[in-house]
């Protein structure tokens, strides 16, 4: 065995990268214990993107990725096969972070080259992870730079994405605050976060007029994030697509197709928006109905297209249940969430449902994903000792009570 290490030590550089750069993730991050040779190979940066780009050009084998919470609240995510069987392909019990969020839970913002982003924002509580569960890597994120402490009051929404032009990952926060001793909001803030330098920092960009809608889902498509945003135009309010390019970190937006039921009351629609391929989706849903509507040519709004209309109830064991959108296969095919913990797929050609043999609890999370070593070259960041972690969720639980104090009475007054 000794020997054919030697052998295969002895290899080129170029050569054992063009072995490694095929091979599965587990077999990869087993092979980081061979030897020094091969760790050092592997965890180079150059390396880590070159297997990323081979896993995305070659991948025959779609995966969607599930969160689900059990009547625990406890977070499982679970890998499935986006094909016709759904078969799973592994599970990753191993979650570093329970206990961890205010109320349970994080909020699984999205997924990007094996990424997973999860925040929890709630009452100046302000935890971010970036986690790559293949790898068993995470980055914990430093608090942000507006907190409920800088802040009266605010609202924020979040986004993950990739900038291809620096091979960077950034999140960015869109905040709209209210400053202290003054009436009525002020105008929103951007921060954006970078891996590459692991620090928070404001964005001189001036957003479009108007607040993206608390931690209703974004979707990141075409090197850009999209939220659904809201701006209110004398008595009346307009749901419209707000537009982050991660990349140049300018601002845009789309208009959003013309709701009939809408009535110039956008502040109680509906609405959520989803990638779809290369392009977005809008779910309205109204009245027991689910509206899909479909966006053709990216960042045309005469493109948006209503490709389908139906009651937002399915039956399941004979009982109606209410079902919320969730995402899409890649067959175009819609993910629904089914009260009671129901998951299942329907085709918005034939209308079929088709039970997915998924069951969770609540505040399940979909989307597409590819596995990557991204991370692998980050250090291991461990948990801390038991004393000092009861120390700090101490310190974090006074901050969080006087934040939500404050919270209160500002929107008292």
């Amino acid at each position: 065995m000794s020997d054919n290490l030697s052998t295969l030590d002895s290899l080129p550089p170029e050569i054992l990268n063009n072995v490694f750069v095929r091979l599965p993730i587990k077999s990869i991050v087993t092979f980081t214990a061979v030897c020094k040779t091969w760790k050092s190979l592997i965890q180079n940066p150059t390396f880590i993107s070159n297997h990323l780009h081979h896993s995305n050009n070659n991948n025959k084998h779609p995966l969607l990725l599930f969160r689900h919470c059990s009547s625990e609240e406890k977070e499982h995510y679970i890998l499935h096969f986006d094909n016709q069987d759904f078969n799973e392909y592994t599970r990753f019990d191993d979650f570093p972070f329970h206990g961890q969020s205010y109320d349970g839970r994080f909020q699984v913002v999205g997924t990007c080259n094996g990424l997973i982003f999860l925040a929890d924002d709630l009452y100046g509580y302000h935890k971010f992870f970036l986690w790559n569960p293949c790898v068993r890597k995470f980055v914990k994120l430093p608090k942000p730079n507006i907190t409920c402490f800088s802040h009266d009051a605010y609202d924020a929404s979040v986004g993950f994405g990739f900038d291809s032009k620096t091979d960077d990952y950034k999140v960015v926060r869109f905040v709209t605050l209210e400053e202290k001793g003054q009436k009525g909001k002020s105008p929103p803030e951007v921060e954006v976060y970078s891996l590459s330098t692991g620090k928070w920092r404001m964005v001189t960009a001036l957003p479009p007029v108007g607040a993206a809608r608390g931690r209703k889902p974004e979707a990141f498509v075409n090197g850009a994030l999209h939220w659904v945003a809201l701006r209110k135009t004398g008595n009346k309010f307009l749901n419209f697509v707000m537009v982050f390019d991660v990349g140049e970190e300018v601002f845009r937006e789309i208009a959003l197709p013309k709701l009939s039921d809408q009535n110039g009351d956008g502040y109680s629609v509906m609405v959520s928006i989803s990638a779809y391929g290369n392009s977005l989706a809008l779910f309205q849903q109204l009245f027991l109905r689910l509206r899909i509507w479909v966006m053709k040519d990216y960042a045309d709004a005469s493109s948006w297209t209503k490709i389908i209309s139906l009651a937002d109830v399915v039956l399941i064991e004979g009982i109606p249940r209410a079902c919320i959108p969730k995402g899409f296969r890649k067959s175009g095919e819609v993910i629904m969430e089914l009260y009671g913990g129901y998951l299942g797929s329907r085709d918005l050609k034939t209308k079929e449902f088709k039970d997915l043999t998924i069951r969770g609890y609540a505040y399940t999370f979909v989307g597409s994903y590819v596995e990557s070593l991204v991370l692998l070259d980050k250090p291991n960041q461990q948990r801390k000792r038991q004393k000092r972690k009861r120390n700090n969720n101490r310190q974090e639980n006074r901050f969080v009570d006087q934040c939500y104090i404050r919270s209160i009475g500002s929107s008292s007054s």
